[in-house]
């Protein structure tokens, strides 16, 4: 799988500025950050693609298969949530129209742009990708981790808890 790193906002936009204008965190945010993704469907157990690895917005129930999504939600704003090393991405076109994702960093992941639901543990020194991230003046404001471009948190979690 690749993975790289997507610029910065353009100037007049830059991630690390302040706004005046408070956040509002929409009531299904909190709920999916929390969610456990990617068990197998109860309701679906012999089926193929039973994973639940969709969110609804629109009602409160955890994750779902692609079963499930057409019995129950098939009207319904739904966002599937993929995986990249071993961590929670949603791409961004499926999030960017529902929620304020300005400041968190971007990656291109088999091109499509995402970004990393919850923090992700950087073990410092860890790895010749540490080398690179150690240099960088950027870290999420939360966790520390280093970004390797001008964004202030490293998922949609150390948002939340920013604002918090």
């Amino acid at each position: 799988m690749m993975m790289r790193r997507v610029a910065p906002p353009a100037s007049g936009e830059e991630a690390g500025t302040t706004t005046t204008t408070t956040t509002t965190m929409p009531e299904w945010l909190e709920a999916l950050l929390s969610t456990r993704f990617f068990l197998s469907c109860g309701a679906h157990p012999a089926s193929p693609r039973n994973e639940c690895n969709m969110f609804c917005l629109d009602c409160p129930s955890p994750a779902f298969c692609y079963y499930c999504r057409s019995h129950r939600h098939q009207a319904h704003r739904v966002i599937q949530i993929r995986r990249s090393s071993y961590h929670d991405v949603v791409r961004v076109t499926e999030v960017e129209d529902v929620l304020d994702i300005s400041g968190v960093q971007t990656y291109v992941i088999n091109s499509a742009k995402v970004l990393f639901l919850n923090e992700r543990p950087q073990p410092r020194g860890a790895g010749a990708a540490a080398g690179k991230a150690a240099a960088s003046p950027y870290n999420c404001e939360i966790c520390g981790r280093a970004l390797l471009d001008p964004f202030r948190f490293c998922s949609l979690g150390c948002k939340v808890l920013y604002h918090h």
